[in-house]
């Protein structure tokens, strides 16, 4: 099992807001949005970031089938791992409640918080949206 006792700053945080159902993004002057735990916009060198809220739903971009996983996630096999757009970000997350072989580019999603069936930590997850 993982040990909550330990957080990643801004990771968790972030995890810790889209659980409250308050998802947000970091935004810099010139309109990039960046996901936490990023405290620099990596092009402008700029950190003058300002907390927007997530857009409540993504379109998966791209995704990836695991049939064999990392000893971290052995258990939790096979899984789909997709980018989803939500506004101005990317976010990287695994599908859930849908059969890997239904997970089509341009399907709507939404964030959610699960725990891995290996290890019971928390990972981003995308919940199809009927």
């Amino acid at each position: 099992m993982s040990d909550e006792s330990v957080r990643d700053a801004g990771y968790d945080d972030f995890l810790d807001a889209v659980e409250a159902g308050e998802p947000y993004y970091l935004e810099g002057p010139d309109g990039n949005g960046w996901l936490p735990p990023r405290a620099v916009n990596p092009e402008t060198g700029d950190d003058d970031l300002e907390q927007q809220p997530l857009p409540e739903t993504g379109t998966i971009e791209t995704t990836t089938t695991t049939h064999v996983g990392t000893p971290s996630f052995a258990d939790d096999t096979p899984y789909v791992v997709a980018v989803a757009a939500f506004g101005p970000v990317r976010v990287t997350g695994q599908v859930r409640d849908r059969d890997p072989g239904a997970v089509d580019h341009g399907m709507t999603v939404s964030l959610a918080v699960d725990r891995t069936e290996t290890t019971g930590e928390r990972i981003l997850v995308f919940e199809p949206v009927e």
